[in-house]
């Protein structure tokens, strides 16, 4: 018999601290009314010092765990999907399945920059289809602030910290599918116009790569836009066309939340409605990672969503990394 996954539950979580754009004009040479007109941003959220990624995906685990009504020893599977782990290893998943006592979950992470939610779930997925693992737990969870240069006016403005979570479970029910496909893709060619240059095995952090910081984000802004742009629609309206699925059927469009341009110009060329395009980078930033899990907890939370809503989601992050999925809400 075929396996289905249903979405059980959902969580989030965002940093106490809020970082207004008339706090960062104290910072670097900049204004709200620059940061806005540009990004569409207001405000980011941002981890305190002694808050790792792995506490937050741990909030936002819990509250997943709470709508799901399930405790933490019935997950088997836990894949966090973040640029910016703990430490080096053990995976970010390993202190996640600690902190919440998933003591028979078998965790690890995976990196994929900004699309890294729609890819860790896309393996939950084809585990819990092997039928092998019953319950996963993904979480998309950054702590962006630690690789942003604060003195880099042109990136210091889009990031913030954040977490979220989907507890995902096979189901016989065809019925009860929340999975409806999805589609992913990697260019390695444009690797070099979002990255992280230090802290790796090419460059190791000595103490002239941190004072050059060679540990923070370079991005080609105006590239990175382009590439966005182009492929975030392209896939959207492949994997569309893949399930047979209209325009018309898909109650939200859930973007990566990178700046309000680039979401705008994907929503026209799409040719979707501004009411049906979530948007909350005015309030939170590009939290990398975690902006779509983010976003779908706070549409569930909300009560923006009924049984039978489609949700389509595209993310786009440094690799280059795409990826679209089609979500299905089954709860009542």
């Amino acid at each position: 018999m075929q396996n289905y996954v249903r979405i059980a539950g959902t969580g989030s979580y965002l940093p106490e601290k809020i970082l207004t754009n008339f706090d960062l004009e104290k910072m670097v040479e900049t204004s709200d009314e620059w940061i806005r007109t540009r990004t569409g941003i207001a405000q980011r959220h941002i981890a305190a010092k002694d808050e790792a990624t792995s506490d937050m995906g741990a909030v936002a685990a819990t509250n997943a765990l709470e709508m799901a009504g399930m405790t933490p020893e019935d997950i088997d599977l836990i894949i966090v999907a973040t640029i910016t782990p703990d430490v080096p290893f053990p995976n970010t998943g390993c202190y996640i399945q600690k902190k919440i006592g998933a003591k028979n979950a078998t965790a690890f992470s995976v990196e994929a920059a900004c699309s890294g939610f729609v890819f860790a779930s896309d393996v939950a997925v084809s585990m819990l289809d092997g039928k092998r693992y019953k319950r996963a737990l993904v979480v998309g969870a950054e702590k962006m602030s630690s690789i942003v240069d604060w003195e880099d006016r042109s990136t210091c403005v889009l990031f913030g910290d954040a977490a979220g979570a989907m507890i995902l479970e096979a189901v016989e029910n065809e019925e009860e599918n929340s999975y409806i496909g999805a589609q992913l893709g990697t260019d390695g060619n444009f690797s070099d116009i979002l990255y992280v240059p230090g802290g790796g095995s090419r460059m190791p952090l000595d103490e002239i790569a941190l004072n050059e910081k060679l540990n923070c984000l370079r991005m080609s802004g105006q590239e990175v836009f382009k590439q966005a742009v182009n492929t975030m629609s392209r896939v959207s309206v492949d994997l569309l066309g893949q399930t047979g699925i209209d325009f018309d059927q898909v109650r939200w469009l859930v973007p990566h939340q990178a700046n309000i341009r680039i979401i705008n110009a994907i929503r026209k060329k799409l040719r979707l409605p501004e009411e049906r395009c979530y948007v909350n980078v005015d309030r939170i930033g590009n939290s990398s990672a975690a902006t779509i899990p983010v976003a779908i907890d706070e549409i569930v939370r909300n009560g923006d969503i009924q049984k039978g809503d489609l949700l389509l989601t595209v993310a786009f992050g440094g690799g280059l990394t795409w990826g679209s999925s089609i979500l299905r809400w089954t709860k009542d």
